[in-house]
Parts: structure tokens; sequence; C-alpha cells
């Protein structure tokens, strides 16, 4: 088992100029607990940008306050009292006095113009909309935390900033060749036009040459036909992708006609754990680790033609009490039986889906946590950082790729690069 690597600790250096200021810290402020101190850092950041600001127009303007000026046109520029302007720090919201010119010719460094925040609120508020957290939520937990006023508008224009991001992620471009790739779906509620109603994201993952996990793309839909899915592949044969070796999914409506069309020489595989749950939904709890325990049998079976008579033996064996159960398995086996030309390491990829299935459970936590997303656009923005905080760890090949990759360099000849 790997070690966990440690989280780094800061460690306080005092130094005399420290204790100094902490003693002078002490003496001018009536200190009793931790808020007491946040406090006194708050008035300290006020007083220090007000003189730090006034620095700087002193810069602007070639002369001190105190000092006089030989300068005596008209017009010359002088100061002109100040402005007040509330920002947002990370010790809560604050007034802070803006010192003004005549000319209005003062541009500030230390807080700009129309700047009004000068914490990283923004990287605060992206982290848990990427949690799940509701514009609601996190307006109501930055009052409470961080003491800013921040109304949900103003929460959803922090967020959308982060659409441009999306929009490039989507269209970079990608691999020549991927030997797997899954499509998967998760539904979701959505509000449009005051109707809540159910929409698929599809998540597209593909496992690259170097065996490491990639999320190509994330398309929200609502009808599956050939042509949607033409489009979606399409969309990947325009960012680069020239070959896929195996593609592994759900019975997705049209996806079928669409592979034969976009990509004739890909492998087609029926997703085996979307299989046993769908054969699974018709058994009783009672019956399911033993129902489960057989259908591994038949997608663990030596060969297609020992699946087959597994697959005869647990029809014969369940049929009398769950008829429709394994249905499927007999209607989709030309999508299930290409399984069985691969070794067990290359099985793995498919039917333990670890690669698609820990992303999953990421995104299926934000149904949990937003039962109703108020837009398509919004459930975009919540896919794309939820998918980008659970990928940032893919940074290891899957288990055993060198021999799959092996493998499959013969099954598929010359069409993995060298």
């Amino acid at each position: 088992m790997a070690k966990r690597e440690r989280k780094s600790v800061h460690h306080v250096e005092m130094t005399d100029g420290k204790r100094a200021i902490i003693q002078g810290l002490l003496q001018e402020y009536d200190i009793q607990n931790a808020q007491d101190i946040q406090d006194a850092l708050k008035d300290l950041l006020g007083g220090t940008i007000k003189e730090m600001m006034e620095a700087e127009m002193d810069d602007h303007l070639g002369y001190e306050k105190s000092e006089r000026t030989n300068d005596d046109s008209e017009d010359r520029n002088y100061r002109n009292g100040y402005k007040s302007k509330r920002v947002n720090s990370s010790y809560g919201s604050m007034d802070i006095d803006v010192p003004q010119d005549r000319n209005s010719s003062f541009e500030p460094k230390i807080v700009k113009k129309r700047q009004k925040d000068i914490s990283d609120i923004d990287q605060k508020i992206i982290s848990m909309y990427a949690k799940g957290m509701t514009t609601k939520q996190i307006s109501e937990t930055m009052q409470d935390i961080y003491g800013f006023e921040a109304s949900e508008g103003f929460i959803s224009d922090v967020t959308d900033k982060i659409l441009p991001q999306i929009e490039e992620w989507q269209n970079r471009p990608l691999s020549a060749v991927y030997p797997i790739i899954f499509i998967d779906a998760i539904h979701f509620s959505v509000r449009e036009d005051s109707i809540v109603h159910k929409v698929a994201a599809y998540v597209v993952l593909g496992i690259n040459t170097e065996g490491k996990k990639e999320v190509l793309s994330l398309v929200i839909g609502e009808n599956e036909s050939s042509k949607y899915w033409l489009t979606v592949l399409n969309s990947l044969k325009n960012r680069g992708v020239q070959d896929i070796l195996i593609l592994c999914s759900d019975g997705l409506s049209g996806i079928k006609e669409a592979i034969t069309t976009a990509y004739p020489e890909t492998e087609q595989q029926r997703c085996i754990v979307h299989m046993v749950r769908n054969t699974l939904k018709y058994v009783a709890n009672k019956d399911m680790k033993e129902f489960a325990k057989d259908l591994k049998t038949v997608y663990t079976a030596v060969d297609e033609e020992a699946a087959l008579e597994q697959l005869e033996r647990v029809k014969g064996k369940w049929s009398p009490q769950y008829p429709y159960a394994m249905k499927r398995w007999y209607e989709n086996w030309d999508a299930v039986s290409p399984i069985f030309k691969f070794s067990a390491d290359i099985r793995k990829a498919f039917y333990t889906t670890n690669a698609i299935e820990s992303l999953n459970a990421t995104l299926r936590r934000l149904n949990r946590q937003r039962p109703v997303f108020p837009s398509a656009q919004s459930l975009l923005k919540a896919l794309y950082l939820a998918t980008f905080e659970a990928t940032r760890k893919w940074t290891m090949p899957i288990r055993k790729w060198g021999q799959i990759l092996g493998e499959l360099a013969i099954m598929y000849p010359d069409r993995i690069p060298e």
C-alpha cells in the first residue's frame, strides 16, 4: 500500500521584528480572544492600505502631503479629499478612504479603481460551487464565515468566468488514437422556463496510449439518436481522434449506428457493469448476491462457448422466479461477446470500469447536493469543476497497462502508434 504524503505544516519563525509588532499590537488593542486578533488585523490592513495609497499619491503629485509646492499655475494638480470605498478582504468587508486628486488622474495600484475584492474570494466561491453548493448556500456561507455580502447574482457572475475556460477545454486537441473509450450517462434535474425536467450528462472518458485516464468531453443532451451520437463522435474526430480501438457504453439509443459511420473499425462493447445492474433490477434483494455471483460466471468464462453454456445455466436456474431478468443478455449478446476474445487483464478494464465509476461517484454527489439545477449552463459549470477536481490525481496508468497494450497491439495490428 502506497504511503500517503503528509500535508506540509506551517511553522512560525519568530524574529525580534515580529515580537516588536506583536507587542505593539497587544498595547494598541484590547485583545481577549482570537476574534479580537482578526478585528485588529482587519483594522491594521485598512490602515496599511491607506498609508500606501498616500505614498502612491505623493509619487503621483511629486510632493508629500505636508510639503508646499512652488507650482502656482492654475492647471496644477493637487489633493482633493477622499472617497470612501468598500472592499472585501480575507478578514471580511471594510471601508477604506481612497485619496483623490483635482485632475482625477490618480490610478492607485494597491487597490485599483473598480476593484472591490483584495482576497482570493473568487477561488473560494468556485471551490464551493465545485463541491455542489448552490448559489444561495454559498452566499450564506460567505456571510457567516467571511463576513462578505455576496449576492446570488454576484456568485453566478463569478462562476460564469470559467465559461470561456470550459469552452476551451471542450475544444482542445486530442490524441490521434485512444485504445479504449467509455461513454456513460448520469441524469440530472434542470429547471427550464419554470419547468423541471430530466437531462442526461454524458461523460466521454478515454484511456490513452500511455494507459492514463482522460476525460475527453462532457455533453449535456436530451434526445439520444444516431444523428445526436454522430455529432458527438464527429466532434472527437474534428479534435484529432483518428481511431478508437474499443468503445464501451450502455445501450444508448442510436450509438451503434453512429459508431459504425464515424469509426467503422471500432469494436463496440456493451458495458458489463450496466448489464449486471439492469439484470439485478428485476431480482429481489434476498437473491441479489447469489444472482450476481452466477452472472459473474458468464462474463469471466474462458471463451464465448463456455460463456454461452453458463448463460443457459443461469437462465435455467433463475427464469422460473425472474423470467425477464436475463432477456437483455440474449438480445445484446453481439455487443457483449467481443469481451471473450481478450485476456482477463483487458476484460477487467471493461467490467470493473473503475476508470469511469470513480468519476461518476463524484458527479452523483452533485445530484444529492443539488436536486435541481437552475439551468443547463449551471449544470455544465458544476460538472466541469467537479471533474477537474476528481481528475487532478489521475497521473498513473491503469493497472497492468503494458501487458494490455501489448495484447491490443496483437489484436489490432498497425493501429497503435509506435
